[in-house]
């Protein structure tokens, strides 16, 4: 099978769905980010557990500042079935089309969802970023896979996150005293780098800004309050 944008996951099995993972691992890179960006995007959905429509958005953010510049959304459909480890088939199509629409393309992409903290290390972000070249990383708020100890209790602590001997990621404490976020690379990233962006993207929540906001704005999408599309944001506005 070849791998492209225009594959209808909801057409795929599972048994289907393991092949494209495999396939995309392959592609998977795990370089050092040089860059030092000028815009970061948080991207995130929103879909009740067994419903089929789904809320996808993207939300740009300027960096370091992390103010909110843009944002994208699009409603969709999906018949794919909710299995642990392969929902990226039921966010990616959603959330492809909603990074379509953005003219001009943040420099890289935090997901709520997992990079390679994931059993066959594909998970949305890894997938995301390889389907598109994306440079992307996962901040999830639950672990997928792997083992860790609980890191200290004050915001800025981690442990590394291991599986059959490999470290796939970090489990993060955003803020002190709450649970931690699992942070890993997606696509074109270093371990090392993505955790240093989650830290330096970390305010006074628990989820990172482009995740939180990715969050607030689809949910301000599914409740009719934004409109689908591209928008960009007025200085006056970015509340």
């Amino acid at each position: 099978m070849v791998i492209t944008p225009e594959v209808n996951y909801d057409q795929l099995t599972i048994g289907e769905a393991t092949l494209i993972q495999q396939q995309l691992r392959s592609h998977l890179k795990l370089e050092p980010y040089q860059k030092e960006p000028k815009t970061i995007a948080g991207a995130d959905i929103s879909l009740a557990l067994y419903s089929e429509t789904v809320y996808a958005g993207l939300v740009v953010l300027s960096y370091p500042d992390l103010q909110p510049i843009a944002f994208s959304l699009v409603k969709s459909s999906t018949i794919f079935p909710y299995v642990p480890g392969y929902l990226a088939f039921r966010e990616i199509p959603a959330i492809l089309k909603a990074y379509e629409q953005i003219p001009v393309k943040p420099d890289l992409i935090m997901f709520d969802g997992n990079g390679i903290l994931h059993a066959r290390r594909m998970g949305i972000a890894s997938h995301f970023g390889v389907l598109t070249g994306a440079v992307t990383m996962g901040c999830a708020k639950k672990k997928l896979a792997g083992q860790y100890t609980e890191p200290g209790t004050m915001k800025g602590e981690y442990t590394p996150v291991t599986d059959k001997g490999e470290v796939i990621g970090y489990a993060l404490r955003t803020k002190d005293n709450v649970k931690p976020v699992f942070i890993s690379p997606g696509h074109q990233m270093t371990l090392e780098d993505s955790l240093t962006l989650a830290l330096k993207c970390t305010g006074k929540h628990r989820l990172p800004e482009p995740t939180r906001r990715a969050h607030e704005y689809v949910n301000r999408f599914r409740t009719g309050e934004l409109t689908e599309g591209y928008h960009e944001i007025n200085t006056w506005n970015l509340f």
